[in-house]
C-alpha cells in the first residue's frame, strides 16, 4: 500500500485514507486503533511517519480528544507508536521515513467507500443508478456472440462506435466511427488522456469544485492543477481563459452541462468563447459529458461543446443506464483517437465484447430508457429537497435542472468533519473539499438523489440526527484535503 503523505500539518490524506473507521461495533477508541493499525501494518503509515497531533485528529474526525489519545495510546502499548512531549506521536521502529513516493493509488473518499465490506451505511458519496433497467437484462438475453472474431477490439466494437458516433450527429456534432474510442467506463477515458496528454509538472486547468475522480488522476500523473472557480453559471470563463493565456496548460478539463458537483451548465455564448480560447491558444479542451443527457426539461438545449471547435469529449452509459455496465467512449480528432487506442491495447485489448454488444442493442431503441432514467432521477431529486426542507431547514441548496446531485451548503461547521459525524450515524456523504483544488468549498456537501424515496428518506432522518449533535471546531478559511491534488 502506497505511503500516506502525512506532515505534522496535513491530515487529510490520513482522514480520508481512514475511510468507514467508526461504522463497526465497539468503543470508538478501538475502531480508531483499529484502523490505524491497518494502515501501519500495510505500510500506509511508514516507520518514523509523523501522526497529527490529538486535538487536530479529533476535530477533523469529529470525535472527543479523549478517544484520539485513546486509540493512541493502544497503539502505544502494542509497540506500534512512539509518544514523546515535544516530538508528537510517530509510527515506531525507524528513522523517519523517506519523502513519499509519486501517488499511485486514490485517497479519495468516493472511490475508498467502495472498496469498504458491505455494511448498514447509506451511501450518498458515490452517485450511479441503484439498479439497472430491465432493457439492458433484454439486452443481455438476446446477445448473439459473433463468430470468427477473436474478440479483441482496442478501439471498440465497430457496430458500437458508429452507434455512439450516430447520436453526436444528431447533436449537431458530425462525426464518423474514426473518431470514437470505446472504453471500459468514462474513468478509463479519462485515464488514457492523462496518460497520453500529461506529464509531471504539467499544468490541467480544472474548475473549482469539479469531479473528484479527475483531480484523482490528475494528481496521479503529477500534473500541477491550475484551478478556475465555478459560479452560478458555470466555469468563470473569462478567468478560464486568463489562465491558459498565462500558462498554457497542457490540458483543460471541464464539465459543461450539469457540472459535477454543483450541477451548473455554462451558458452556449460562454461555451463558444471557451472553445474558440483554447483552439486558439493550442491548449486540448476536455468535456466531460457523462450528465449531459440527464436533463430533468425535455426541452432543454443540448449543446456539445464540440459543436462550436476542436474538443475532445467524454462520454458513459453508466449514468443513465447503470453503473455495472463499463461502457463509456471518448470523441477526438481521428489521428488522436488512433494513439489512444494503441494505448489501450497495451492495458487491456479492448473492453468486454458481450457489454459493448448489449450497449449496441440500447443504443438502437435509447429513447425509452433515457425517458425513464430521467423521470426517475427529477423525482428523487424533488424527493430529496423536500425532506432536506423538512428535517434540515438551515441546510441551503438550489434547485438542480439535470444531472443526479445536490450541493448542498451548511450554515457552519464545515463538511470533512461533519461527513465523520454522519458516518456514525450510518450515511456516507462526499465533503465538498475533496472536490475543490482552490482549497474552497469547505461548508458543502455533495448529495446524490438517486436511491429509492424510503432510502432517501432515511438518509436524511440520519444527517438530521447526525446535525443535531454536531459541534464543529472554528470555522476553517480554506480546506487542507491536498491528499486529492498535487
Amino acid at each position: 500500500m502506497e505511503p500516506i503523505n502525512l506532515t505534522p500539518h496535513t491530515i487529510d490524506a490520513l482522514v480520508a485514507r481512514l475511510g468507514r473507521w467508526s461504522a463497526g461495533r465497539g468503543p470508538l477508541y478501538l475502531l480508531l486503533a483499529a484502523r490505524l493499525r491497518r494502515l501501519i501494518d500495510e505500510g500506509a503509515l511508514p516507520p518514523g511517519a509523523q501522526l497529527p497531533p490529538d486535538r487536530r485528529l479529533a476535530t477533523a474526525l469529529a470525535v472527543g480528544r479523549t478517544t484520539v489519545v485513546a486509540a493512541y495510546d493502544t497503539l502505544r502499548q502494542e509497540g506500534r507508536l512512539v509518544r514523546r512531549q515535544g516530538s508528537g506521536t510517530r509510527v515506531a521502529r525507524a528513522a523517519l521515513a523517506p519523502e513519499a513516493p509519486r501517488v499511485t493509488e486514490t485517497s479519495n473518499p468516493l472511490f475508498l467507500h467502495l472498496l469498504e465490506a458491505p455494511d448498514d451505511v447509506i451511501l450518498l458519496s458515490c452517485a450511479a443508478p441503484s439498479q439497472p433497467p430491465p432493457e439492458l437484462a433484454e439486452a443481455y438475453r438476446s446477445l448473439v456472440l459473433p463468430d470468427g472474431d477473436l474478440g479483441y477490439h482496442p478501439a471498440g466494437l465497430g457496430a458500437l462506435r458508429t452507434a455512439v458516433a450516430g447520436r453526436y450527429a444528431a447533436r449537431g456534432v458530425p462525426t464518423g466511427p474514426a473518431q470514437i474510442l470505446v472504453t471500459t467506463g468514462a474513468q478509463q477515458g479519462l485515464s488514457l488522456l492523462t496518460r497520453l496528454l500529461l506529464a509531471p509538472g504539467d499544468g490541467v486547468l480544472v474548475e473549482a469544485p469539479t469531479y473528484p475522480g479527475a483531480l484523482d488522476l490528475f494528481r496521479e500523473a503529477a500534473a500541477v492543477p491550475l484551478p478556475v472557480a465555478v459560479g452560478p453559471d458555470g466555469v468563470d470563463v473569462a478567468e478560464a481563459i486568463r489562465v491558459m493565456e498565462r500558462h498554457r496548460p497542457a490540458l483543460a478539463y471541464v464539465v459543461a452541462r450539469f457540472q459535477n458537483p454543483t450541477g451548473t451548465v455554462l451558458p452556449p455564448l460562454a461555451g463558444r468563447r471557451l472553445v474558440e480560447a483554447a483552439n486558439a491558444l493550442g491548449v486540448p479542451l476536455v468535456d466531460d459529458e457523462v450528465l449531459a443527457d440527464l436533463a430533468f426539461a425535455p426541452e432543454s438545449a443540448d449543446v456539445s461543446l464540440s459543436a462550436y471547435g476542436d474538443v475532445i469529449s467524454v462520454g458513459s452509459l453508466s449514468k443513465v443506464v447503470w453503473g455495472g455496465l463499463r461502457i463509456g467512449w471518448v470523441r477526438g480528432p481521428a489521428p488522436l483517437i488512433a494513439r489512444l487506442a494503441r494505448l489501450k491495447a497495451l492495458h487491456d485489448l479492448g473492453s468486454d465484447l458481450p457489454s459493448q454488444l448489449a450497449a449496441t442493442r440500447l443504443l438502437s431503441d435509447f429513447g425509452p430508457v433515457l425517458t425513464a432514467r430521467t423521470a426517475s432521477v427529477r423525482a428523487g431529486h424533488d424527493h430529496l429537497r423536500a425532506e432536506l426542507a423538512r428535517l434540515l431547514p438551515s441546510w441551503s441548496c438550489a434547485p438542480a435542472t439535470g444531472g443526479q446531485t445536490l450541493w448542498v451548503e451548511l450554515p457552519h461547521g464545515d463538511g470533512v468533519s461533519f461527513a465523520q459525524l454522519a458516518l456514525r450515524h450510518g450515511v456516507a456523504v462526499l465533503p465538498g473539499a475533496t472536490t475543490d483544488a482552490l482549497g474552497g468549498s469547505v461548508r458543502h456537501l455533495r448529495l446524490h438523489f438517486l436511491a429509492p424515496p424510503e432510502v432517501l428518506t432515511e438518509a436524511v432522518r440520519r444527517l438530521a440526527a447526525a446535525w443535531g449533535e454536531y459541534a464543529p471546531g472554528p470555522d476553517p478559511e480554506r480546506a487542507s484535503l491536498h491528499g486529492i491534488v498535487v
